[in-house]
């Protein structure tokens, strides 16, 4: 097998019910699931956007329409983060989730994982994905929405583990949804059983199944086809001089820890209780460890050239930008233009979007944060380097086996 080679097989997934995938599927299309039932996990990870939604800072709760279309409404404040994709991330490696980490596979609390709900995560949830689903659904601005709005968000704010039940109620008391449950689970002989902990289950098995990708050039380079010329330089570059690889190694093109790159600051922060100020301190945000500030989780690779923009922030609009600023790092984040964010308009927000960089010993504290050595590659190496990372591509990677949806049993809208 040629050097720095990683495939995936099939057998290198988490096993997956079909008729729970057939049961995510609509659940992870439905707005049901939403505190105000106008925002579906689809929303920002959706079909037609590669598993994102093309923005740097996604448009959560009160948005309307769908990737950089997307109008902002009467928004409160944008979701801090970039919508990370989803492919592959049922490979049975993953076992961190989040930009920050903040989702890992842990017996701490007894119940398989080390999450914001600590000891109040459900037992019962299959794997990491499953325990992923449950918190985009109890985010604020993401689906939960604003307090006074609905009975989700205002459970919310008494503990993070008490808008389940209301959702799950909702869920259940919808005729086609019971009879798709127990159909699909074992263990479920009536509607009036279902929990949480099925529709997240339901929705890990179709993310497993759905948003598997291993047929790209390079797979085909792995079986001994050879790449086009300037995927292979770059493939050389990536695995030599690059170093590229000495974060974006194994089968998923990433080592799942956590490194600083000084990326540009914007948006409002993921602020703390006790750190009001809109920064954000990355795996510092779940560990309370100093050397952990502004370090953030190594994405994988694979179909990178179909999720940008890039970075934990979605500060760089091509491949191009990102590969630039890890070269450079300093000196990318001192000239880094405003319009490189793919930002929806919403003017009563502007004052802010940027207003952390004025703050100069944040921007000092980030700074002195940096992980990568600044190296020197001529505009053919970059060029090179992004013809191998179009060859992360899977052939079939916009042809799903289940797709979207043309309906879901809520009957509400689908995206």
């Amino acid at each position: 097998m040629p050097v720095g080679a990683d495939p995936i097989l099939p057998t290198d997934f988490l096993n997956a019910d079909p008729a729970q995938a057939q049961l995510g599927q609509l659940l992870f299309y439905d707005k049901i699931l939403s505190g105000n039932r106008n925002i579906s996990c689809a929303t920002c990870h959706h079909h037609d956007l590669a598993s994102g939604d093309g923005l740097s800072l996604g448009i959560g709760e009160g948005g309307v329409g769908l990737g950089p279309d997307r109008v902002a409404g009467d928004i409160i404040k944008r979701v801090p983060r970039n919508a990370p994709a989803l492919w592959n991330l049922g490979h049975r490696d993953v076992d961190v989730l989040f930009h920050d980490g903040r989702l890992e596979v842990s017996d701490i609390y007894g119940n398989g994982f080390n999450s914001p709900a600590q000891e109040w995560l459900p037992q019962g949830l299959d794997n990491i994905l499953a325990a992923q689903a449950l918190f985009p659904l109890v985010a604020q601005f993401e689906m939960a929405g604003n307090l006074g709005e609905n009975d989700v968000v205002g459970a919310l704010h008494d503990r993070i583990d008490a808008p389940w039940p209301i959702l799950a109620k909702r869920v259940r008391i919808i005729p086609e949804y019971g009879a798709l449950f127990v159909d699909a689970f074992d263990h479920i002989d009536s509607p009036d059983q279902i929990t949480i902990v099925e529709i997240a289950n339901a929705i890990a098995a179709f993310e497993i199944t759905e948003w598997q990708s291993f047929d790209s050039p390079y797979d085909a380079y792995l079986a001994g086809t050879p790449l086009p010329e300037a995927a292979e330089r770059g493939r050389q570059i990536f695995f030599g001089a690059g170093a590229c690889s000495s974060c974006h190694s194994g089968p998923l093109f990433s080592d799942q820890d956590f490194h600083a790159l000084s990326l540009p600051a914007f948006g409002p922060g993921r602020t703390r209780v006790h750190d009001p100020i809109p920064r954000d301190v990355g795996r510092m945000g779940k560990t309370n460890l100093l050397q952990d500030a502004y370090r953030f989780r190594t994405p994988s690779l694979r179909n990178v050239a179909l999720t940008a923009p890039y970075g934990h922030n979605g500060a760089f609009a091509t491949l191009d930008a990102m590969i630039r600023h890890h070269l450079d790092p300093l000196t990318s984040r001192d000239n880094w233009p405003h319009d490189q964010a793919q930002l929806p308009l919403a003017p009563w927000l502007e004052p802010i979007d940027f207003a952390i960089q004025s703050d100069e010993m944040e921007m000092e504290r980030q700074r002195n944060h940096l992980d990568i050595t600044p190296l020197t590659l001529t505009d053919q190496d970059i060029d090179d380097l992004v013809a191998f990372l179009q060859a992360l591509t899977g052939e079939t990677a916009l042809y799903r086996p289940l797709g979207a949806p043309e309906s879901v049993p809520s009957g509400l809208p689908v995206d």
